[in-house]
């Protein structure tokens, strides 16, 4: 988007010749057709998404897995990456979280 620095009478000159009732059409014909709509793709890192299916806590899911909450929200946040037996636990609350909150019911 190109940004302009009018002048009060510039400006006063465009906002006179806008058909404000002209862009909102226009406007609704772009989300109708699906053009103005927009799509954002976030990577969720695959210990939180495994998490959230499990419907635990942060304290609890750690407690299951058998490390540290700092350690899961350094998963969680992307900046450790699981190793060995962890990702393996977490492929599986991945798939199957009813298996863990099962297994580790209090």
């Amino acid at each position: 988007m190109t940004k302009l620095k009018l002048s009060a009478k510039e400006l006063a000159k465009w906002e006179a010749s806008r058909d404000i009732g002209a862009e909102i059409r226009r406007g609704l014909k772009q989300v109708r057709s699906g053009r103005a709509a927009r799509e954002h793709h976030i990577e969720v890192p695959e210990a939180l998404e495994a998490r959230t299916r499990s419907g635990l806590s942060q304290q609890k899911f750690a407690d299951v897995l058998g490390v540290s909450r700092r350690t899961l929200e350094g998963w969680e946040q992307g900046r450790r990456k699981p190793s060995g037996a962890a990702r393996a636990l977490l492929a599986i609350a991945k798939k199957r979280p009813e298996v863990l909150r099962e297994v580790f019911a209090d």
